[in-house]
Order: structure tokens, then sequence, then C-alpha cells
């Protein structure tokens, strides 16, 4: 039967070459539109390497002002905030979480020399306890590094193994420039994940160093605070209440973690839904496009079938014939489809956003659809040449 119908559609293959086109673009797109849900899904699945689920986020508006916040007025705020009942700790960092944005800097690796770029972020001794930030080994900053002649670094696992390859990063130094000065840092500790603009975000390096206002003149404008669970959205009244007594001339933007975690994750998830949107359209034009040439083709083979009505053969038998037809041609394009799509895991064009467990889930979700929207397209043509006369049939014209 498979050779007989491998027969049909090569001497039909003049015929069949647009209809397999539009099979193997259909493929195409349905296969980008489930690798981009899929990867997503991945992401999503992955850890972040931080809680936030009672954290508030409080923006710090200085009115233009530039130069660097005294370390007197980051100790006020600290001591003021930590006097409300609801919170349970307080932290500075340069950027709130879930903020679509990226601060980066380069590294020398200590161990290859290679150049490594890195997310980056400074952070006050209490932002471990106000995001929830589990660490893997060694420590967060403390007040223990206050004056210390190294300056302390935490990475996550991926920073640790791309600057410290094949040794224990904990404990060793590393330099980086800025602003033609060169300092040394010292590993302290180790988180497994940091991805700060959510659970959507690829995996990168990140290194977070201490935010010390002592030591050097620096200005962070990210209020972090851990308050307790259930604490209502009304407590950004009282908040704010006691900025303003803290320091009047600033304008304070407060919101909590899970209402900005919501608000990036429907901003990154409009690409995914204008291409599916944009893939459906062109889909049901390619469905529409497969069933006027599926009809087309069955009432040109008209006297073909009558023939083989007159011979004997079932109405079942055309039935399945026609769809077995159509569903052999499109497991074709797909396999033409899937030999140049694996081109992209084997080269690694599209880096980790496309390895072969996206690659494998997206092909068969791709299969899957074209199958039934060949299925459904060539029910109806294979329903009508099954209810040929054999009579009329042989008499066509």
């Amino acid at each position: 039967m498979l050779r007989h119908l491998l027969k049909l559609t090569w001497q039909r293959k003049t015929r069949n070459l647009m209809l397999s086109l539009e099979i193997l673009l259909a493929f195409a797109i349905v296969f980008g539109i489930a690798a981009f849900g899929l990867r997503y899904l991945q992401l999503y699945r992955m850890p972040i390497g931080f809680d936030g689920r009672d954290t508030w986020s409080v923006q710090l508006r200085t009115d233009g002002a530039e130069e660097a916040i005294p370390a007197d007025v980051y100790a006020t705020l600290r001591r003021g905030l930590m006097e409300l009942p609801e919170v349970r700790e307080v932290g500075f960092a340069s950027y709130s979480p879930y903020r679509n944005a990226n601060w980066t800097t380069t590294w020398k690796s200590p161990v290859t020399g290679a150049k490594v770029r890195t997310n980056i972020m400074q952070a006050s001794d209490g932002v471990a306890a106000a995001l929830g930030i589990p660490l893997v080994r060694g420590r967060w900053f403390s007040s223990v590094d206050e004056g210390a002649a190294v300056e302390p670094v935490v990475l996550n696992r991926r920073a640790a193994a791309a600057l410290f390859p094949g040794v224990d990063a904990l404990g060793r130094q590393l330099t980086d420039t800025e602003d033609g000065a060169t300092r040394t840092r010292r590993v302290v500790g180790i988180v497994d994940e940091f991805r700060h603009k959510g659970p959507l975000m690829a995996p990168d390096n990140f290194v977070m160093t201490r935010f010390a206002p002592l030591a050097r003149k620096d200005r962070v404008t990210t209020v972090l605070l851990r308050v307790a669970p259930g604490t209502p959205r009304a407590f950004e009244a009282r908040l704010n209440e006691r900025l303003k007594l803290l320091r009047n001339d600033w304008t304070y933007e407060i919101a909590p973690l899970p209402a900005k975690r919501a608000a990036i994750m429907k901003e990154q998830l409009v690409p995914l839904a204008v291409v599916a949107i944009v893939g459906a359209f062109v889909l049901a034009m390619v469905a529409f496009g497969l069933f006027g040439v599926l009809w087309q083709n069955t009432t040109q083979r008209i006297p073909e079938i009558g023939l083989r009505r007159a011979l004997g053969a079932r109405a079942a038998d055309i039935y399945r014939q026609i769809v077995a037809e159509q569903l052999l041609l499109s497991s074709l394009a797909m396999v033409v489809g899937l030999l140049l799509l694996a081109q992209l895991p084997l080269t690694g064009a599209l880096g980790a956003s496309l390895d072969w467990t996206v690659f494998g889930a997206a092909a068969l979700v791709s299969m899957a659809t074209i199958y039934l929207l060949s299925l459904l397209c060539s029910l109806y043509p294979g329903w009508r040449a099954s209810r040929l006369d054999p009579v009329d049939a042989l008499h066509y014209e």
C-alpha cells in the first residue's frame, strides 16, 4: 500500500509541488511559534534565584540630583523604615528586580585571561534577606566587609564557571577596571541563579558587588523592603508617609514586586502573542489553500476513481486512499522541513534558545498540528470522492 502511494505521489510530483511547499511553509510557521512558546515554558520552569513574594520596591526620585547620596542618609532611611511594624528587612540596590534593563560590565578571567561579560548589580548587606536570595556556598555581604582591603563579590554559578573554569571560584580574586582604576575583588559567595528580569529572562552571568557608602561615594536609588506576609496594598500609603517624613524633598515610586512581576510578564509575552496571531492567520490561509487544491485534485481524478470503483474498490477504500495520500505528502514535506530546521541546533545559530529539548518538543507539536490540518482538509474531498457513482465517473468528460 505504501509503495503504491509513493508511486502515485511521484507520478504527480509536478502537481504536488505547490501543495508540498504550502505544507512546508505551514510546518515552518508552526515550528517557529511552538519553539518560541516552548522556550518560554522552559525558562518559566527554571529557578529565578530569589523569592520576592513579600518584597516591595521603592524607587527614589531625587529631582535630577546626580551627586552621591551621603552615607548617613541611607542609615536614616534604613532606621526609619525598620520602625514600621510591617517591615522585616531593608536593603539598597542599584535597581529593582523585574525591571527590563541591563547593567553590564566585562571582567578578565584570572584562569584563562578571557574577557567575560556579566550583568552587575550593587547590593547592600540587607538585599539577600529582603529578596530571599538563597546562597549555594559561602556567605552574603555583612558588616565584616566594612573597610576590607579587597572588596567582596557574590557570583551566580554561571558567572563562576565562566570566570573560573575548572576551579573553585569561592575565595578567589578577580580584577576589573572602572574609570581607569583597577580594583581587586574577592568572591565570598555563590548563588544558584539570578534572573532579575523575571521568569522569561534567559540565564546569564551575574555579579553582585557590595554597596558601601561609607567606603566610597556611591549612589543607589532603589530600596527593597521585606514585609510581613499578607501585607495589604494599603501599606503603600503608610510607607509613602514615612518616606516623606524622612526625606520630604524627594518623590517615591512604590510597588510590590509581585505587581512588577505581573507587569513585565505581560510585556514579555506580547511578542509571543503577536507572533501567534500572525501565525494563526497564515495557517488559516494555508488551510483554505490546501483544501482548495485537494478538492481540485480530486475533481481531476474522477475517471481514475471511477475505474477503481468499477474494478470493485469500496467507498471506504477510496476515502482511505485520498486521506492517506495527503498524510504521506505532508510527511514528505515535513521530513524536508526537519532536515532544514535541524541545522539550527546543530550549528548553534540560536544558542540556548533552541536546544535539542526545545527542538524535539517543537517538532512533535508542529507535526501533530500539520497532520491534523491535513486530515481535516482531506476529509471532505475524500468523502466526496468516495460518494462518486462508478457509471457517472466513467462517463466524466
